[in-house]
């Protein structure tokens, strides 16, 4: 190799089935094998009886007069429900669009009426989120009149909402009853899906962007189903592995490298719970003898943590992903060596890309499995590229582009948006510097964006600047990330206020509480008079960051 370009060559061609194909084909040939434990609901079925489960819904869906094309929105952490819909919706041919739990009033408004989602599905409470109390303020007469006799002017195309558990709300749907009453549609189901094809949108991400409102993703069939079958090949996932999954499914995390990973390889999914939670995971891993786990670098470092670490059996693990956010060399290792994951992997990618374009092998020596992101997936190409959008010599920093299979069709509704990531060759544009190296083995170095990755979860600071500039006090306000050792990142803001005007830190805090996920609300604020910029008005983060890097080390000795 002299340039930075790589092709992922394989004798394993792919999948030309939608989701709902491979998942019926998975049924039956693994009928009687574990599909589903989740330990919070006492869920455990085997893929026989999830298949049921997820007739029984899509049937449920179409009984509803929803049609194929229609978007279904999920509002829920993690449970079994999740799966069903996530299947259900796939094999009636509507578009599954994941909204993040952590989402409050401004960001699930936005969100269902940018894709104008027809239906919801939604959890009723999780944490400190009232879901159905958000949705009833959006909602009014959701909560005092009857299934499809209400309307929402405030959320003009949904007309559809199912509560996953008793609904307490007048118009909603309860989720059991709802697959309960389909039983007539089974054979429309099946008509369906003969004349679906693997290139229909399925699913709608959320990623946000400079422009600070997030855009929607559309991946298809061929997206997820591909990327999460290369995912346990690269695992070597077989229908006698149970992998950990303490990920959220509205992240492709959750969704293709662990729920797709597993059901293309008949393996089992298990969840430890709603939401995260070290000792929980532990527990499962050790009841379950889970053979993978997947997480984040902060959600290992809070298992190896724990204080009960050393009493759990962990022996039966051997694999799963550590993704998400950069990986410390030093917590792989101690991965490798105290949880006996001698076969984990490291997985690069976004959202746009299915998500994942990189990947560890097991036959990666160690140094090149805790320093780099391994090499391209198969059937996708990558190049390295400079700002004119030439490729550049190997070892050289430069964008990473992608193409192939597992490429978006665009963002939904955002022609230009598109247009500005995926250029006329179907390169998608990641925004993020790398190297790949003679042998083919990619680091990534930085990004282009100012994109800030806390704890895995990543929080663009337009999105935030745009939600802080709605206060009155604020006349300016610049967002983003200083190093820290829990999350990775922490966000800060450097706020100068109107004049006149006088705030403190626990007030615009407040503010941001129940209007935007709490993993974007600044941990760090600073008041300005002025910003240092360059002599064109350009803002210089690069100078605010080291500022505060100096500040929080200062108050830290």
């Amino acid at each position: 190799m002299r340039m930075s370009y790589v092709s992922g060559a394989t004798t394993e061609p792919l999948v030309g089935q939608t989701l709902g194909q491979r998942f019926d084909a998975v049924v039956a040939r693994w009928p009687a094998r574990p599909g589903l434990v989740v330990r919070q609901q006492n869920v455990r079925l085997t893929y026989a009886e999830l298949g049921a489960r997820v007739d029984a819904f899509a049937a449920g869906l179409l009984g509803l007069g929803l049609l194929p094309g229609d978007r279904v929105g999920i509002w829920s952490p993690n449970n079994a429900e999740w799966i069903v819909t996530q299947f259900a919706t796939a094999k009636a041919g509507l578009i599954l669009v994941n909204i993040n739990p952590s989402y409050r009033l401004a960001e699930l408004e936005y969100a269902l009426n940018k894709v104008g989602c027809r239906a919801l599905v939604t959890a009723t409470t999780f944490k400190s989120s009232d879901y159905a109390g958000m949705i009833a303020t959006l909602a009014p007469d959701l909560a005092t009149m009857a299934p499809g006799a209400w309307r929402a002017p405030r959320l003009p195309a949904l007309e559809i909402v199912i509560q996953i558990g008793p609904p307490t709300l007048s118009g909603a749907h309860g989720f059991d009853a709802v697959a309960a009453a389909g039983a007539t549609f089974h054979g429309r189901l099946a008509e369906i899906g003969a004349g679906l094809q693997f290139d229909d949108p399925i699913n709608i991400q959320f990623t946000s962007g400079t422009t600070g409102t997030p855009k929607g993703a559309t991946l298809t069939h061929h997206n997820i189903l591909n990327n999460g079958f290369f995912i346990g090949e690269a695992m070597r996932l077989t229908e006698q592995d149970s992998l950990c999954i303490p990920v959220p499914l509205y992240h492709c995390f959750g969704m293709v490298l662990g729920v797709l990973a597993c059901v293309t390889h008949g393996a089992a999914m298990v969840f430890p719970g709603e939401g995260f939670d070290p000792l929980a995971v532990l527990e499962t891993v050790e009841a379950e003898r889970c053979t993978g786990l997947h997480g984040v670098p902060t959600m290992f470092i809070a298992e190896m943590d724990h204080k009960e670490f050393a009493r759990f059996d962990l022996t039966s693990l051997r694999t799963g992903i550590m993704a998400g956010s950069p990986c410390p060399i030093e917590v792989m290792r101690r991965a490798i060596a105290t949880m006996h994951l001698r076969d984990i992997t490291i997985c690069y990618g976004m959202t746009e890309t299915s998500p994942v374009s990189f990947q560890t092998t097991l036959d990666d020596p160690l140094e090149r499995r805790v320093a780099t992101v391994g090499r391209v997936h198969p059937h996708l190409e990558v190049k390295i590229v400079d700002a004119e959008g030439r490729v550049v010599p190997v070892g050289t920093p430069g964008e990473l582009c992608t193409r192939g299979y597992s490429v978006m069709l665009g963002y939904w509704d955002a022609d230009s948006q598109t247009a500005e990531a995926i250029d006329r060759a179907r390169w998608m544009h990641t925004g993020d510097l790398a190297t790949i190296d003679a042998e083919g083995y990619c680091a990534i170095v930085g990004r282009i964006k100012d994109l800030v990755i806390r704890g895995g979860e990543n929080v663009y600071p337009r999105e935030v600047e745009e939600f802080l500039y709605r206060h009155p006090k604020i006349a300016d306000v610049q967002v983003f990330g200083v190093p820290d050792p829990k999350y990775g990142e922490e966000i800060c803001a450097w706020v100068r206020l109107r004049e006149g005007e006088t705030m403190n830190a626990e007030e615009l805090r407040a503010f941001c509480r129940g209007q935007i996920a709490h993993y974007k609300v600044p941990r760090y604020v600073r008041f300005v008079s002025e910003f240092p910029m360059t002599v064109t008005g350009k803002m210089q983060k690069y100078l605010m960051r080291a500022a505060m890097e100096q500040e929080i080390e200062a108050a830290a000795e």
